[in-house]
Order: structure tokens, then C-alpha cells, then sequence
């Protein structure tokens, strides 16, 4: 039955009042961009099909925790901005919680997100891969130091034809690809289309996401050298969780992850036609359960006193990244940096280590103080490097801060 054109008109005017732009407006060729993003990275399940990873039973997280930190003054010359609430608006963000000692001490969501909404952490997915990897590994599922084609024997001819698991989770497989986000003609466009995250080209053929991961060539060096980040490496990590288990990459996912770390909400992935996980970007997540993965770390991979992560593996994945291979892969970004097992070191002597995804999403996580954050964002640009600098800079002056 049609609505009456009044009624019709008041609904549309509602979401427009809320988004600037009225639902119909957010496409599969926008969805990514401003000011579409604001919707768009708090509701990818509407965008891009998708796989719950189930958390159980949901549990709403009542109200967010007020605090007067949001008035609290930033050190001078930090982006110009004169508050934490200030700051917040001005990176762009959706969501932030703050936890200091295991207690949530602050958090922040825009008017557009809330407390119980789903966003998507684009390439904290790599790092939340890797922690049901690490699950596997302890059951004796997977071996890192296995070859790739010892569960993907197809991969044989590709460049992974000949590395291992290891290479791809520390990001020094040897390949000929360019991480080039805003591509539209090349191999990245291909790499988007075949997952799914942009519109079929009606002049290409239409790939899945494997068959264009086996379609990558090695680069003229070999496995094992500096880090170069490239997102298809993560994907492959979860076509290998799906080889290694028989099951659903979500369905590990939740029962090696999200059940276990007590989640209140559900997350989800987005699949590729095939139904594969877009394990390197497609996670989407509340920002307190985000928070918990970082407290679990913390916590030397423990909840509640219950083991979740081998201990082996974590200190391995904070302390054995090749800091010269970081150095050789010229990262703009972390300089005494590690990277490992999907994972960010800071290298900094606070031992702080996080994950981090385009558009702004963080998890950072501080040892020493004892502090874990978690942002949220919709920033327009995906990269950004200067606020990304930034944006490291917030996260160490609220690790300072004594709650």
C-alpha cells in the first residue's frame, strides 16, 4: 500500500535532517566518499552483502559513559584544536570510547552513529583475522610456517605460489600489485569490483575474489623482504581460515573470537559473490566491543582470567617484527615500527601497538598507562597522513591523562 504523499514526504525530510542527503542518495559508487560515508560506514550491510559473525545473544551497552574529558585542553600546536571534544570533531569521528585500567572513562558518538551501531574498521579486519589465525595455530589448525599451497594448492603460479603463511601475515610476500585506493582503471579497480565494493564494469568480466587473487604475479624480489602493504594478502589469510577449518570464515570468526571475548553485539563481514570474507577490510564492529579486543591484549590475551590468545603468540606478535623490513619498506609512519602478524608496533619504549584502517578507525593500545582507544571515522580522505600523524599524537596525550 502507498504511503500518503505527506507521510512519504516527512520520512525522506527525517533521514535528511539526520545525514544531510536523503538514503536513496548512497550508492555502491559513492558509498566510500563524503558526505555518503557517514551513513554508509555505520550501515555497510545495507551496501555490500554481508556475513554476521555472531556475538551470541545480543546485549544492548545502555548508555554512554559522560565525562568531562571532552573539555579537557590538548597539549598547544596538537592540530590547533583547543579540547578533546574539538579534536574529535574535527578528525571526523563517529565513535570513541577511551578505557583507562580496564574502566571506560569516556566516549563520543555523532549524532549520526550510537553506542549499539555497527562501523566498519576497514583494515583493523587484517587484525581481527589474525587473532582467530592465532586461535587456529594454538589447535594446531594452521602452521605460519607452512607454504600457502599447502591448503590453496591453486595458488601454485600465483605469487603466493611460492611463499608461506608467515610471509603473508607479516606483509613481505613479493608482489606485483599497487594499493592504490582511489584507483578506477587498473588492478586495484578490479580488486574492489571483485569484492564486491564497487559497481560490475559491464566492459570486464565479473571475477570473484580468489580467482583475482590468483591472478596476482610476484614481483622481480624475493618472499621475505621488506614489508610492503598490500590489502589482498589479508584476504587470502581468510580464504586459508576457510581452508583449514571447512567453515565459514565468519563462523570462526565468531566462535574463536567474538563468543569468546564476550561481545554484546553482533559483527559482520562483507562477502564477495561467492561468499568469501572480505577478511582484509570488510569487518564491521561497536566501538566498545573494538574496545574489548584491545583490553583482551592488554590483558596478556585473557577475559575474565580465560585464556583466548596463546600467550607465545602474543609476545611473538609485539616483539618479533622485523624493524629493518618496516625500515626497507619506507613507511612514512612509526619510525623504530614493527610490523607483525598483521599488527602495528609503535616501537615507542610505552610498548603502545595498534591496529589501524583507512578513513581513520583505530585501536591503540598503550601497556604502560594501562589505556586502550578505540576511533571510529568517517574521514574523507582515505589515507590523510598528516592526520594520521595527528591522530598518534591525540592517542599518546590521552595515555598521559590520569583518570
Amino acid at each position: 500500500m502507498a504511503l500518503p504523499q505527506e507521510e512519504h514526504t516527512l520520512m525522506t525530510t527525517q533521514f535528511a535532517e539526520a545525514y544531510g542527503f536523503e538514503r536513496r542518495d548512497v550508492t555502491l559508487a559513492n558509498w566510500r566518499t563524503a558526505p555518503f560515508s557517514r551513513f554508509s560506514f555505520g550501515h555497510a550491510e545495507e551496501v555490500v552483502p554481508s556475513a554476521r559473525i555472531s556475538a551470541g545473544a545480543e546485549e544492548s551497552e545502555g548508555s554512554p559513559v559522560v565525562s568531562d574529558l571532552m573539555r579537557q585542553s590538548l597539549p598547544e600546536g596538537l592540530a590547533g584544536q583547543p579540547d578533546v571534544g574539538a579534536y574529535l570533531d574535527y578528525a571526523h569521528t563517529d565513535a570513541f570510547v577511551l578505557m583507562k585500567s580496564g574502566r571506560i572513562v569516556a566516549e563520543h558518538y555523532a549524532p549520526h552513529a550510537g553506542i549499539d551501531q555497527r562501523h566498519i574498521v576497514f583494515s583493523i579486519s587484517k587484525s581481527l583475522t589474525a587473532l582467530a589465525i592465532a586461535a587456529l595455530e594454538a589447535d594446531g589448525r594452521m602452521d605460519p610456517d607452512a607454504p600457502v599451497t599447502s591448503l590453496l594448492p591453486e595458488a601454485a603460479g600465483s605469487a603466493y605460489g611460492d611463499c608461506t603463511i608467515r610471509d603473508v601475515l607479516d606483509m613481505r610476500v613479493s608482489l606485483a600489485f599497487d594499493e592504490a585506493y582511489l584507483n578506477t582503471d587498473g588492478a586495484y579497480a578490479r580488486y574492489r569490483r571483485a569484492t564486491l565494493w564497487n559497481p560490475a564494469d559491464p566492459s570486464q568480466p565479473d571475477e570473484t575474489l580468489l580467482a583475482f587473487l590468483l591472478t596476482l604475479k610476484k614481483d622481480a624480489h624475493p618472499h621475505g623482504g621488506a614489508h610492503f602493504y598490500a590489502s589482498p594478502n589479508s584476504d587470502l589469510l581468510g580464504i586459508l581460515i576457510e581452508r583449514a577449518t571447512g567453515e565459514r570464515c565468519a563462523d570462526v570468526l565468531s566462535t574463536r573470537l567474538w563468543k569468546p571475548l564476550g561481545a554484546k553485539n553482533h559483527a559482520s563481514v562483507t562477502v564477495d559473490a561467492e561468499g568469501t570474507a572480505r577478511a582484509a577490510g570488510g569487518i564491521s564492529v561497536t566501538a566498545r566491543d573494538l574496545a574489548r579486543v584491545g583490553e583482551m591484549l592488554r590483558n596478556g590475551g585473557k577475559v575474565d582470567g580465560k585464556r583466548l590468545i596463546p600467550e607465545t603468540w602474543l609476545a611473538d606478535m609485539l616483539t618479533a617484527g622485523d624493524h629493518q623490513a618496516w625500515v626497507d619498506g619506507k613507511s612514512n609512519f612509526f619510525p623504530k615500527g614493527r610490523y607483525r602478524s598483521q599488527w602495528y608496533q609503535s616501537g615507542e619504549q610505552d610498548g603502545a601497538f595498534c591496529a589501524i584502517g583507512i578513513h581513520g578507525q583505530w585501536l591503540y593500545v598503550d601497556p604502560s598507562t594501562e589505556t586502550t582507544i578505540v576511533k571510529l571515522s568517517s574521514q574523507p580522505n582515505p589515507l590523510d597522513d598528516e592526520l594520521k600523524h595527528d591522530n598518534f599524537a591525540f592517542f599518546r596525550a590521552l595515555s598521559a591523562w590520569t583518570a
